[in-house]
């Protein structure tokens, strides 16, 4: 089935028993419930759903019975990593954030069950057996292209196909970890190459989606099912060291310049809570070719894509405050994650439960939409902060945090919690 269309649990005069979840602004009302896996100490890890400022206890919450006609989807959700939740697929996901709802609305009793988030730590979402990075902006690509290969600035194949490259699971980081400056092979001008801290540390501001129920290998995912197959979306970091990866890149591509590091925000937004802020698919520029008929759909082109603002905040060693300095909403996107998602399994590739694809730098057309330093300095121009100083790359200390909303009029607004990481020095190279 597809994403199912608004129900009860998107009533916007719904109100919760937890106060905080009422508070105007809050990533976490009632409508949102997203999963995530957290502990305290001296606990092992398990699945909690987040609810204002507070996440309810999945495992003890289904101790004390209170999923009668969704037990099995509350057993699948227990665990300390949401993949066999995943594998059960949306509507068993649908079913399980319902009956939630029903627990948290106002008027229901007050559980037991609560954690305050403050005291709780978290941990990635899932077990993620592969991560798949797209590059499907328009604009991140053109400014880019425009800047390495003026002659030639879309690659040929962009118009036609959502370009990805595999990328490093075993790197993927949650929330608050701070991130290294990496070692690595830099080119020099005029030729020879030299080994040492990257000088050109960058992030970029992305959307991710996590897989639900895979496919066998051989077996393509029609457009027309992806939705099945997408089970709830998170926002992502992909660090990346630019002058790393400009020597590194022109044979294969990405590399080390890319594996250093991933960070993802740990709340696990469900499709069924996003269904009142999908949007039609981007317009594409006039003469640009339609999709070709495997990467077309009815749906998807109507409804396929999301309307949800995202923004980057750099925060330098020392200062008092955060700085916001990108702007951008995801529906920008040249390509919906529904044609991602075909696209990949369409030479039959298997996909599986946890498997995560995420779709590249989040920019727009406007200045305040570049996503990452690169499009903002193109290397040359630096970004110039409140307090005066200057930014071409990433410095240690620095600290960036994305965060994302999805608002619609008639429907309450709901978030996804921090992306965050702080930039540390590069290591000593390791004596023999």
């Amino acid at each position: 089935m597809r994403d199912a269309a608004t129900d009860a649990t998107h009533d916007p005069s719904l109100r919760s028993w937890v106060a905080a979840a009422n508070a105007p602004g809050t990533d976490f009302p009632i409508q949102n419930l997203p999963f995530g896996i957290f502990s305290t100490p001296g606990t092992a890890p398990r699945a909690g759903v987040a609810i204002g400022d507070a996440i309810l206890d999945l495992a003890a919450a289904r101790e004390a019975g209170l999923f009668e006609g969704a037990a099995a989807e509350a057993a699948a959700a227990a665990g300390p990593t949401l993949n066999p939740l995943m594998a059960l697929g949306n509507r068993a996901a649908a079913a399980l954030r319902a009956r939630l709802s029903a627990l948290l609305r106002e008027g229901a009793v007050p559980l037991p069950h609560l954690v305050p988030m403050a005291a709780a730590e978290m941990h990635l979402p899932a077990a993620v057996g592969a991560f798949t990075d797209f590059f499907t902006s328009y604009d991140h690509t053109l400014r880019g292209g425009r800047a390495t290969r003026p002659d030639n600035p879309l690659p040929p194949a962009f118009r036609w196909l959502p370009i990805a490259y595999n990328s490093r699971a075993s790197s993927l980081r949650v929330s608050g970890e701070a991130v290294r400056r990496p070692l690595g092979i830099r080119g020099e001008r005029g030729g020879g190459a030299n080994f040492g801290p990257c000088t050109a540390l960058d992030f970029e501001l992305e959307f991710a989606a996590f897989i639900g129920p895979g496919n066998a290998i051989g077996e393509p995912i029609p457009l027309g099912r992806a939705p099945d197959h997408l089970f709830g979306y998170c926002l992502l970091n992909d660090w990346s060291a630019r002058d790393i990866q400009r020597f590194e890149s022109m044979p294969l591509g990405p590399f080390l310049s890319k594996s250093l590091s991933t960070t993802i925000s740990p709340w696990v937004v469900m499709a069924a809570a996003l269904a009142p802020f999908r949007c039609a698919a981007a317009v594409r520029p006039e003469g640009d070719p339609a999709p070709l008929p495997h990467l077309s759909d009815p749906f998807d082109q109507a409804s396929g894509h999301f309307d949800i603002a995202m923004e980057a905040w750099l925060k330098p060693a020392g200062a008092a405050r955060a700085e916001r300095i990108v702007a951008t909403n995801f529906r920008h996107m040249y390509w919906t994650l529904g044609q991602m998602l075909t696209h990949h399994a369409s030479n039959g590739c298997n996909l599986r439960p946890g498997d995560l694809i995420a779709s590249g730098t989040v920019s727009g057309p406007e200045d305040h939409e570049r996503a990452c330093l690169f499009e903002i300095t193109l290397g040359n121009n630096p970004l110039r902060l409140a307090d005066g100083t200057e930014r071409m790359f990433l410095e240690d200390g620095d600290e960036v945090t994305f965060r994302a909303r999805a608002e619609r009029p008639g429907f309450v607004g709901i978030g996804f919690g921090e992306c965050r990481g702080t930039v540390l020095p590069a290591p000593e190279w390791p004596q023999a």
